[in-house]
Parts: structure tokens; C-alpha cells; sequence
């Protein structure tokens, strides 16, 4: 029955990745936002000001749907080896 099993773990491999990879982004764009922000020359202009708090508030928005991420792709990982095994038996 568990001859063509598959490894839980290893597909979680490239979902731990990403998000990996989309955290690291966030934190350099959160960083780099920070910097030009206090900038003087960025400081000194009102609509820079606003552009860079806009896209500052617009980033803190895609933290939120990290986990609903998640639990859709493990919801579909475990799904599937549902299915794989109940083919399988």
C-alpha cells in the first residue's frame, strides 16, 4: 500500500521557499522605503512625502495574506496525497 508513497515533507520544501524569499523582499522594501523617506531632499517635498507613505502602507497590506496563502497550498498538498493514497489502496 505505501510503496508509492510520497514524502509530506518535501512538498512543503518550495511553499517554506517562497515565503522565505517573500519575507526577505518585504523586509529590503520596507528597508529602502525607511531610507528615502528620510531622505531631505524626499523630505523636503510634500508629494514625495506622500508617494513613499503610500507605497509604505500599500506593502503592509501583503503580510496580511501570507497566511491564507498558506493554509490554501497546505490545504491542497494534503488534498492531494488524500487522493494519491486513496487511489493507491
Amino acid at each position: 500500500m505505501f510503496k508509492l508513497k510520497k514524502g509530506a515533507v518535501e512538498d512543503f520544501l518550495p511553499l517554506i521557499t517562497t515565503l522565505v524569499a517573500v519575507g526577505i523582499t518585504l523586509v529590503i522594501g520596507f528597508l529602502i522605503m525607511s531610507e528615502i523617506g528620510a531622505n531631505s531632499t524626499v523630505a523636503a517635498d510634500p508629494n514625495s512625502t506622500a508617494a513613499v507613505s503610500a507605497v509604505q502602507n500599500a506593502m503592509q497590506n501583503i503580510p496580511n495574506f501570507l497566511p491564507i496563502v498558506v493554509i490554501t497550498v497546505i490545504g491542497v498538498i494534503l488534498l492531494g496525497l488524500v487522493l494519491f493514497l486513496r487511489r493507491n489502496a
